[in-house]
């Protein structure tokens, strides 16, 4: 499975520098946690694969430029498979969403 881009994620063209930008930050809780090898675990892609993937949708958070990459594991798993509604729906803080409740169901964390 290739890497999805980021027109095949949000409506067919690039993401601007300025939309990266203005992307909220996923909420995350402890149990929504992963650290970078559970991430490639998960996920099945490489480190450099996932950095990518936080910087172009913002899924996961640094407390410094040296500290490690904590991931949003629904977050993740929703790139895997090209859900935008559902990151969205994350993103926006609508746990409870059907669509995302799915993802959580998933990977056995509470909602």
């Amino acid at each position: 499975m290739s890497d999805p881009s980021p027109g095949s994620l949000f409506g067919g063209e690039a993401l601007s520098q300025e939309r990266k930008s203005s992307l909220w930050p996923i909420l995350m809780r402890p149990d929504d946690v992963v650290p970078m090898k559970r991430a490639v675990d998960l996920t099945g892609r490489d480190e450099r694969t996932l950095r990518n993937w936080n910087k172009r949708y913002r899924v996961g958070r640094q407390s410094s430029k040296s500290a490690p990459i904590e991931f949003s594991a629904p977050a993740l798993v929703m790139i895997l498979h090209g859900d935008t509604f559902a990151l969205e729906e994350l993103r926006k803080g609508n746990r409870m969403h059907p669509s995302v409740v799915r993802y959580f169901e998933f990977l056995g964390i509470p909602v």
